[in-house]
């Protein structure tokens, strides 16, 4: 089994790291520049040894995996001695294995593994990491133990090409990120009667639930539900007239998301063209 360092402590290297060791992977030892969160790092992993450089670190790895933020990868890949034959891997979502060129005119192996998944918290990440998509880019030998290393943590896999990062990484933000602001937006309507963003976010966790729900069950375009779906012209209408007098600020965005539902709603058969047609004007930017 390799010996296994993580050069950065923060809460995707921490899940990453302790999920492998769960699942058989030797993780042998840690850097970051914050002392305590590499020591608070160790102290989850048997036999784990915290370095007091990166450099130390890479000497004492086979496998490094560079789980800082993105901005710094480059750096840590460029200022370190590294040895030939030793894998280099990086988690960022959003960056190619082309920052770790220094590392690869060194004789590395080098390649990049991104969990399609959210780490709001150390637990909770290691948690949800089972059943998520890994998107990997790397050559073999080192697509085939990424590979390993996805199929291990219960998860899937998926290679990309370094062209293919940075929308991939898109893709998850609007997923991941823009859904909480999309139901801020809903919850913060309520506080127009007087209810607060609580008492919102709970009404609306069980519908969001749901709709995950069916999204998993029937898919796309079949899982959507709602007036777009059912070509109910009124109701939109009287959606489009609350908004414009009471949230004004938030009209622009509803018409964005409405317009980009049409297509779906036409997908699904359950409005004709002349329908989306009228929807299309109703929704159509003022």
């Amino acid at each position: 089994m390799h010996r296994i360092g993580f050069i950065g402590a923060g809460p995707v290297g921490t899940a990453f790291a302790i999920s492998l060791s769960r699942h058989g992977y030797e993780v042998t030892a840690v850097h970051d520049v914050n002392r305590d969160a590499a020591e608070s790092f160790a102290r989850r992993l048997t036999g784990c040894r915290v370095c007091g450089t990166a450099q130390d670190l890479a000497d004492g790895a086979e496998f490094v995996f560079i789980t800082t933020p993105d901005d710094i990868i480059a750096r840590v890949a460029g200022q370190l001695t590294w040895h030939t034959g030793q894998a280099v891997i990086h988690c960022s979502g959003a960056c190619s294995t082309d920052i770790l060129e220094p590392a690869r005119k060194q004789g590395t192996i080098v390649g990049s593994i991104h969990p399609c998944q959210t780490f709001a918290s150390i637990d909770q990440a290691i948690e949800n990491l089972p059943g998520s998509t890994f998107a990997i880019q790397a050559e073999e030998p080192m697509l085939g133990a990424l590979k390993d290393i996805a199929v291990a943590l219960g998860g899937n896999w998926v290679q990309l090409t370094a062209e293919d990062k940075i929308l991939y990484h898109a893709s998850a933000a609007i997923a991941c990120n823009y859904f909480h602001t999309i139901v801020k937006l809903a919850a913060d309507l309520w506080q127009d009667f007087d209810k607060s963003t609580g008492e919102a976010t709970q009404a609306l966790l069980p519908l969001l639930r749901g709709s995950l729900n069916n999204l998993s069950t029937v898919g796309l375009p079949h899982c959507l539900t709602g007036p777009i779906a059912r070509g109910d012209l009124g109701t939109i209408r009287k959606h489009v007239d609350a908004l414009a007098r009471r949230a004004p600020s938030t009209l622009p965005l509803y018409k964005a998301l409405g317009m980009e539902t049409i297509p779906i709603a036409l997908a699904k058969g359950t409005i004709d063209q002349a329908v989306a047609d009228e929807l299309r004007e109703l929704l159509k930017p003022d």
